[in-house]
């Protein structure tokens, strides 16, 4: 039946193998569910008109066979009653009956086989629907805890690439500071070339004496009043 062949994959899916494919196994889970509950829903409906006709095929074979075993006891009776032209009709209906019992259990055979594939489908269908509400909840969350993970091998991938930035910084940063205590000891030492020349200066300059001047001048004042 064309429900079957429609239905078919159902029976091969496996939920597992299903979510280990998904991009956004969040976004499919609920998908998934809205799927096989639509699919359950139309698998309920085929498997009872499959489970009807199954349920009709065997009461007509039932009927069937009922019918047959009616007949030999009337060809047995009408042998019993002296009428052999009686019973050869009844066993002629019991061969006509028989041939149609052959037909309809081949009918019921099929039915039969729908039937139960049908309720392996729905059965299926159920199992997977239980076990994916089962797991959406855990399934949620570690999808969660996977892209929170996410996010923080991000971040030390920034603050990997911040540290390599800094110890740049502290290499300059030594540079400048070596380039400064150069620029200091020059100054210094340039510092200290003109300390020394000014005291070699000053040892060949001849500085006046105060107190001889002062001397000087006191005579001549003494001299000036006599």
């Amino acid at each position: 039946m064309s429900i079957i062949t429609r239905f078919k994959d159902i029976m091969a899916s496996n939920v597992n193998a299903l979510l280990d494919k998904v991009e956004n196994p969040e976004k499919m889970i609920d998908q998934y569910l809205r799927n096989l509950s639509s699919d359950l829903g139309k698998v309920k409906a085929e498997t009872a008109s499959v489970m009807t006709e199954e349920q009709r095929a065997k009461r007509l074979l039932e009927e069937c066979q009922e019918d047959i075993e009616k007949m030999e006891l009337y060809a047995m009776r009408a042998l019993e009653g002296g009428s052999e032209n009686d019973a050869r009709k009844f066993l002629e209906r019991k061969a006509a009956l028989s041939a149609k019992y052959t037909q309809l259990q081949t009918a019921y055979e099929s039915a039969y086989s729908n039937s139960h594939q049908m309720k392996q489908m729905h059965d299926k269908l159920l199992s997977d629907i239980e076990e994916l509400e089962a797991r959406r909840n855990m399934l949620k969350a570690k999808w969660s805890v996977a892209k929170t993970q996410e996010r923080i091998n991000k971040l030390g991938a920034a603050a990997g690439r911040s540290s390599d930035s800094l110890s740049a910084f502290e290499r300059m940063e030594e540079k400048v500071n070596h380039a400064l205590d150069e620029a200091n000891a020059m100054a210094e030492l340039n510092a200290g070339s003109r300390d020394e020349l000014a005291e070699l200066t000053a040892k060949y300059d001849k500085p006046g004496n105060a107190v001889d001047d002062e001397l000087a001048a006191l005579k001549a004042k003494m001299n000036s009043q006599k």
